[in-house]
């Protein structure tokens, strides 16, 4: 955070494109601000590629008008997309992204955030802002070229750190369900704080979320999920009353039952921790394959190409819905808990339940249900078997079926599981990571005898069909998951003959035969 002089502002809005703005404005007659987060991000002194700019008057009329003084300086007018029902206009001059909205007021009712629109002032746009560090503006027009206006204090909340409404919360956040989310994520991403009347307006109007459609809402999840610290983000959902309404089965693992003097762990905290744990992985390895990039070609460091590749995600997605995983990783623990009065508290296929819920959570929240779905589920459904393995002797047949079933994703499985370590008991904690080391090191053995050819199965599901005359049915999986077995355990090469030979063998103890024409 620094305090800007008016010299400082003013050079701080040498860009080309923001004097060209302010020329076609005075060409124009009408007072245009730059607004919102550009602004808030030059006090924090942080890159923003995305200008809004306010005018009094015509939104669209001032883009055309921009576009045209471009035109006029580069030989080419750029394309300015139009939205008029919301009267603003949008123009990308190279790697900024401009947009032009008319100055107004808004009204709104019970059951919409789509508000009532008019012509306003200033004044009147600045007043329909979310959050007074997000309603800060920067006069364009020459003979004020750079003036802050600022009449919420703005500048004031961001020295302290803090979220506030311009106006009465219980307006803001009713008018705007929206609102309370990203006052979460705001909070969240600066890690401020977020006012104590503003807080106690999230909890009195929460239930009105229910207006917003789920994917407006997982937008700013997904924001939250991705900051330096999510699980801020997840408390403060939590304390204020949201993150029931949206995530319940993560508030379903919130509280500790103590029988007989035995109680289990917070699984709620002990899910953030291991988030916490997982995000600090995930930077160590950004910062890892940056610093290589650098050292290889340092034109090609980019923090978009450090994180692990393979399967069919892109980085950005690998980062956010590891996260995810991490997120729901023990959901299925509510649902499984039990009291043995030898073993204690028990969570027996907590894992597996978790895996079936996911598909389900997804749908609710309008999160993708394509292959990124496919891979919380799959990590989500896996994450204790490196445990089991870590907890026993670390056999290479263990480890070949966690590597086969993990696929491409198991450098992912591993970070989760890793992060999953949270016992205080520094001696217990200091033997499992031990022997997760050992279980790295066979995967990094079997990875480089090409474990895909050395244990995926020549003969596959369709091959059975054809060899026994079957239909898709129990006997094929039975013979599929038998074959692969027998590969992984290195019972038979991975070879046809042998599979072959093998699938015949076990055919006969089913009372199958294979047909003379396939063999």
């Amino acid at each position: 955070m620094k305090i800007l002089t008016p010299e400082e502002l003013r050079q701080a809005l040498e860009h080309p494109v923001f004097h060209l703005i302010g020329e076609a404005a005075d060409e124009q007659g009408m007072e245009c601000y730059v607004i919102g987060g550009y602004v808030r991000d030059l006090f924090l002194q942080r890159p923003s590629a995305d200008i809004d700019c306010v005018v009094v008057g015509s939104g669209i009329r001032m883009a055309e008008a921009v576009a045209a003084k471009v035109q006029q300086r580069s030989g080419r007018k750029p394309h300015v997309a139009v939205y008029a029902n919301f009267g603003t206009a949008q123009i990308r001059a190279g790697r900024l992204e401009l947009e032009f909205v008319g100055a107004r007021r808004e009204s709104y009712q019970h059951d919409s955030r789509k508000p009532i629109v008019e012509d306003g002032t200033l004044e009147d746009d600045q007043n329909r802002r979310d959050f007074t560090i997000n309603a800060m503006a920067l006069c364009l027009n020459a003979g004020r070229y750079g003036e802050l206006v600022d009449p919420f204090g703005g500048i004031d909340d961001l020295q302290d750190g803090i979220i506030r409404t311009p106006l009465d919360p219980d307006i803001t956040f009713s008018d705007d369900p929206l609102r309370m989310m990203r006052c979460v994520r705001f909070a969240t991403q600066l890690n401020f704080r977020i006012d104590d009347e503003t807080f106690e307006a999230l909890g009195r109007n929460a239930s009105r979320l229910s207006i917003i459609s789920g994917e407006r809402t997982i937008e700013e999840l997904n924001k939250i999920m991705l900051a330096p610290h999510p699980s801020k983000g997840l408390i403060e959902l939590d304390r204020c009353g949201l993150l029931a309404l949206i995530l319940p089965e993560i508030t379903a693992l919130q509280g500790v039952q103590t029988v007989n003097g035995r109680a289990h762990k917070d699984n709620f905290y002990h899910t953030l921790a291991v988030l916490e744990n997982l995000v600090s992985a995930q930077q160590a390895r950004e910062h890892m394959a940056a610093d290589a990039a650098a050292a290889a070609d340092p034109a090609s460091a980019s923090p978009a190409d450090s994180d692990a590749d393979g399967g069919g995600l892109s980085p950005d997605d690998r980062k956010l819905y590891l996260r995810w995983a991490t997120l729901l990783h023990d959901i299925g623990k509510p649902r499984t808990k039990r009291w043995d009065a030898a073993l204690g508290w028990t969570f027996h296929n907590h894992d597996y339940v978790g895996q079936k819920m996911v598909a389900q959570l997804f749908r609710r929240l309008k999160l993708p249900t394509d292959e990124r779905m496919k891979y919380v589920a799959k990590l989500v459904g896996l994450h204790m078997r490196p445990a089991a393995i870590a907890d026993a002797e670390v056999t290479d047949s263990a480890v070949r079926r966690l590597l086969s079933d993990a696929g491409d994703d198991i450098d992912d499985l591993m970070m989760l599981c890793e992060a999953d370590i949270t016992s205080k008991n520094e001696v217990k904690k200091a033997r499992i990571l031990e022997n997760f080391r050992m279980v790295r090191e066979k995967l990094e053995d079997l990875k480089a005898r090409d474990y895909k050819r050395l244990f995926q199965p020549v003969v596959d599901g369709d091959d059975i069909m054809r060899l026994f005359g079957l239909k898709p049915s129990r006997e094929v999986g039975l013979l599929k998951t038998a074959l692969k077995n027998a590969v992984l355990d290195e019972q038979i090469p991975n070879e046809r003959a042998a599979a072959v030979a093998f699938l015949k063998a076990e055919g006969e103890k089913i009372g199958l035969k294979i047909l003379e024409s396939a063999e």
